[in-house]
């Protein structure tokens, strides 16, 4: 399924209209019938519960007019309130409001002290709330106006529906300017927007769901939009399936340049999370100093010490010399879980990258040592594929967490692009986006993963993919996996998962794939 920005969905609702003769009060008519069927489904039913339908002056709002007649249908009462003015209501937008208008249904304004006296009494008495002030239509800051409303109906504490998108929320970052809308679960008309999928908005939207509204499906799955959401179909059409006569050198011989004195742990998932998620032979390389620890800890990974002079982390001449034979045998390296940031590690992790020719996964501290080199990635004989959670993103870029998350889709297609490598930016919801601009959000995960040592199974995952697949997608299906396995641990543990409850189930969510 695609993602769109706002003008996408503004072009393919025009397009419905101008290219297949679709009335745009038919997909209006469409949008407010499943609304209403969610809000209703959200508090067990319509017949005799009491809705309040906020309904703005755009395309929203008639969406909200239309919901509301439909609740009506279905036995709910409803209270209605509009921002707008009736002279400003498109063409489509004014025949629902007149359509309830004509039901004997009473519309109230926001205009005086006592509309908003109003407003707070049947909030109280409400079973449920429908927001169709703004949808895609935010931008920038709101009016007081328009944030007094958002900040009551949220302080009222009803299940909210919001139709397309909450108020507040901007449809093509997931930035909160001001307020939003806390939704229960948002009710997205054609595609999923990105701003249900990053940043504030992916917290505001609740429970996402999609309905194509009668939109034909040759304009929402039209190859013009660069977004699409990572699914278990996407993933498992990627993925193929393994031949009979397989062998541990077919499946992909990957190596891992990880861990350092006090880091091991971190070593450790990212080589297991290769094997789990089913390389053929995997090599973890480590300083010498901390060798016989991995040594212990490991039993199907093979561990090979580097020389390190006593220092416990990777550095020099000799440690590059080792590292780049290593690699020369191998389907694909992952360098950087727990290397840690001394300078003579980031000098050798810059170095062993312009060298090496496998197919490259950076993750962690090999990320930071890009930092005032962010140059030296284009060069590169290989288009990295770089891991880094929003922090190391923003970092590697020399700017703020804050200003990067303000449009993060934005800023990783630029650094991908100008940079020339592939980035896996995980954040609320993890996104993929290559060097041509194309972007991939996932659509599993969960706050429990918010975990130290998740991202070393997630590196490892996509690097022990190599050799299985087209390496170039493996950070699709790497994703994926990954964040499926986290759902069935938080099944099981729930925000006390650790990193390796996301490890061991692995397996199965590979095996889900087919």
């Amino acid at each position: 399924m695609n993602v769109s920005f706002a003008e996408d969905m503004r072009r393919i609702d025009a397009r419905a209209v101008s290219d297949y003769g679709l009335p745009a009060v038919a997909l209006m008519e469409n949008a407010g019938r499943r609304s209403a069927e969610e809000a209703a489904a959200m508090v067990g039913g319509a017949a005799d519960k009491v809705f309040a339908v906020f309904a703005g002056g755009g395309n929203n709002g008639g969406d909200a007019f239309a919901a509301a007649r439909h609740l009506m249908n279905m036995g709910a009462r409803v209270k209605m309130f509009f921002t707008g003015t009736e002279e400003r209501l498109g063409e489509a937008a004014r025949a629902m409001y007149d359509a309830l208008r004509a039901m004997g249904v009473e519309i109230r304004p926001l205009a005086s002290d006592r509309d908003w006296d109003r407003l707070r009494v049947s909030l109280r008495f409400a079973d449920a709330v429908v927001d169709g002030i703004l949808g895609t239509g935010t931008r920038g800051e709101l009016r007081a106006e328009t944030v007094r409303l958002i900040e009551e109906i949220n302080a009222a504490g009803k299940p909210v529906m919001a139709i397309d998108l909450p108020s507040g929320v901007e449809a093509d970052t997931g930035r909160i300017a001001a307020a939003a809308v806390r939704a229960q679960r948002t009710l997205a008309l054609g595609l999923p927007k990105v701003g249900h999928l990053i940043g504030q908005g992916a917290n505001a939207a609740g429970k996402l769901l999609v309905d194509d509204i009668g939109i034909p499906h040759a304009l929402l799955d039209g190859e013009e939009l660069r977004q699409s959401l990572i699914t278990r179909e996407t993933a498992a059409k990627l993925l193929p399936v393994r031949a009979r006569d397989a062998h541990k050198g077919t499946c992909g011989r990957i190596l891992v340049l990880a861990g350092s004195l006090g880091m091991t742990g971190a070593a450790a998932l990212a080589a297991q999370a290769a094997l789990r998620i089913g390389a053929g032979l995997v090599t973890l390389a480590v300083p010498e100093r901390i060798y016989p620890v991995l040594a212990a800890k490991m039993t199907e990974a093979m561990v090979v010490p580097v020389p390190d002079e006593g220092t416990g982390r990777f550095g020099g001449l000799k440690a590059l010399e080792s590292a780049l034979a290593l690699a020369a045998q191998a389907d694909a390296v992952l360098i950087g879980p727990g290397l840690g940031r001394a300078v003579e590690t980031s000098e050798f992790v810059r170095l062993f990258a312009a060298d090496v020719k496998a197919p490259l996964v950076m993750d962690a501290d090999a990320i930071y040592a890009f930092r005032s080199h962010l140059g030296d990635l284009r060069d590169l004989p290989q288009v990295p594929i770089l891991t880094p959670h929003l922090g190391e993103f923003a970092g590697l870029l020399g700017k703020n967490t804050d200003e990067v998350a303000a449009d993060l889709l934005h800023e990783a297609r630029e650094a991908a692009r100008a940079h020339q490598a592939v980035f896996v930016v995980k954040s609320a919801c993890t996104i993929v986006v290559y060097p041509d601009g194309d972007a991939f959000f996932t659509t599993v995960g969960n706050a429990g993963m918010a975990t130290a040592g998740a991202g070393d199974v997630l590196a490892g995952a996509i690097a022990g993919l190599m050799r299985q697949m087209e390496s170039g997608m493996t950070p699709l299906v790497g994703v994926y996996a990954h964040g499926r396995a986290g759902d069935l641990a938080y099944e099981a543990h729930g925000n006390g998962l650790v990193a390796g409850d996301i490890l061991r189930r692995l397996p199965k969510a590979l095996r889900e794939l087919g």
